[in-house]
């Protein structure tokens, strides 16, 4: 007995059962608080837990190879914290810009901010993950609050169906993660990931490469990458605004960061088979990203077919296998919450007489009518589109720069051409906003949706200023994953 507990260190998991404890408490303070009084105070209190849980990952000492607990099931290094950090600034700015919007909507209740902490607690076990069970646990945690939140506005039609394509495509793709694992274990003989590298090699059995397949067919779902991309759109349109803004930020983190410590870890020896899925995956959600967003005329829908060719931007680094490469990755991750919830506040900010409109056209004049949202909405889209000197032509330019380094000529140049594409959807939000005639009025911004949009916008805008501040952590962290 006392050799099982030795190996126990709950020190590696502070984060997550303090966020655990933090969505307890915050559920019982809800039921007792009362309606009004409780939505606020348990959004500010998921905040500050957010907040706290943060300066716990920071401060926890990790060491070079990091830390494994739990008989291998868990392991916490600099790379797994970076990952964290970006998922607790998300969680807490999508939290942010959720409280007015729902008051204004009336439909604020303080199972939100809890649901919110719940997902954020399995988002954080993914990451940490050192056994595909790991995985799976923190996967389902975070998907089953994520299928309450999608369909949190239950009184809209669009919001109960989004709810639902959500929960059916994503029970699909469990149940095919699932499958994958059961066929990795069967031909394998473990779970764990340090029993798993030494085994699959160059030349694996079939039907190990069967079940990373199937592996990467459900990660692939969490990402939104071509061709699991289906849900998106109608999830990103019909569920609430702040709730598409969760969406498009903490969860694309953890699903990534899990992708990458999968290939790189128990399939390491295996990058011959699975560079050529993701390298797939990459141009077919880079192409059908740019491509399909063009006709879209509600901005939350563009969102969505925008955030599907990011995913794809963000895969050519992993394809790449490298160093390099995921040093682009956690740049690009970086930038795109940045960018993405900065985008999404400015879309909050679209209400007229108290009601939230969602087409581009409702932009038109914006430059006249408030000029400061227009020009921070423009920064990210020219952001999002690539252009120098701001953030996004960063966070590309590193994830092509290791692709070339990899010799992966065609699909840089596949990207490149796609990155020009998708930058006419973009142009043309900022055309609307700047060259058309005004033809309504939007209400004044709330105070916590103006701090993320400002926030957001400076740091897009300045990040060239000292772009080191994140690149040289980047590369740090990413060494530790795959060495030099």
């Amino acid at each position: 007995m006392t050799n099982v507990f030795a190996k126990v260190d709950l020190a590696t998991v502070v984060p997550e059962l303090f966020l655990a404890l933090a969505a307890m408490v915050l559920l019982l303070s809800g039921a007792f608080l009362g309606e009004k009084r409780a939505t606020r105070a348990t959004t500010i209190g998921a905040i500050f837990a957010f907040a706290i849980a943060a300066v716990f990952v920071v401060m926890m000492p990790y060491g070079d190879s990091g830390r494994v607990a739990f008989n291998s099931l868990v392991h916490v290094s600099a790379f797994t914290a970076f990952l964290k950090v970006l998922i607790l600034l998300g969680s807490a700015l999508a939290l942010v810009l959720s409280s007015d919007f729902f008051e204004k909507e009336k439909i604020a209740r303080f199972e939100y901010p809890v649901l919110v902490v719940l997902a954020t607690v399995g988002m954080l076990i993914m990451v940490s993950a050192y056994d595909l069970m790991t995985l799976y646990m923190g996967l389902e945690m975070q998907s089953l609050a994520l299928y309450v939140i999608a369909s949190f506005h239950r009184d809209s039609a669009k919001s109960t169906e989004a709810g639902l394509k959500y929960f059916v495509l994503g029970a699909l793709s469990s149940g095919m993660l699932l499958y994958g694992i059961s066929l990795v274990y069967g031909f394998a003989g473990s779970t764990n990931f340090a029993m798993l590298a030494p085994l699959l090699t160059d030349n694996p059995e079939a039907g190990v490469v069967i079940g990373m397949v199937f592996i990467i067919v459900g990660l692939a779902f969490k990402v939104s990458a071509v061709p699991f991309h289906m849900w998106t759109p109608d999830v990103y349109e019909g569920a609430p605004t702040p709730v598409s803004s969760f969406f498009a930020a903490a969860p694309k983190v953890a699903a990534m960061g899990l992708l990458v410590q999968v290939l790189t870890g128990p399939f390491g020896g295996m990058v011959g088979q699975w560079q050529q899925i993701i390298v797939f995956v990459s141009i077919a959600s880079m192409v059908f990203g740019s491509v399909a967003a063009i006709n879209q005329r509600n901005i939350k829908r563009l969102m969505a077919y925008s955030s599907i060719g990011h995913m794809g931007f963000t895969l050519v680094g992993l394809a790449a296998a490298n160093a390099d490469g995921l040093t682009g990755v956690l740049v690009y991750l970086a930038v795109y919450v940045v960018m993405g919830l900065g985008t999404f506040a400015c879309i909050i900010a679209m209400r007229v007489n108290g009601k939230a409109v969602e087409q581009i056209d409702d932009l038109a004049g914006l430059s006249r009518t408030q000029p400061l949202v227009a020009l921070a909405l423009g920064m990210f889209m020219f952001s999002m589109a690539g252009i120098p000197p701001l953030a996004g032509f960063f966070s590309k330019f590193y994830v092509f720069r290791a692709a070339v380094q990899a010799d992966l000529f065609a699909l840089t140049i596949i990207g490149v051409l796609a990155s020009v594409v998708g930058a006419f959807y973009y142009l043309r939000v900022i055309k609307v906003m700047y060259f058309d005639q005004p033809s309504i009025q939007f209400d004044r911004m709330a105070p916590g949706v103006a701090l993320v949009a400002g926030s957001t916008c400076l740091v897009t805008a300045l990040f060239w200023i000292y772009p080191a501040a994140i690149i040289n952590v980047a590369a740090r962290v990413s060494t530790l994953v795959i060495g030099g």
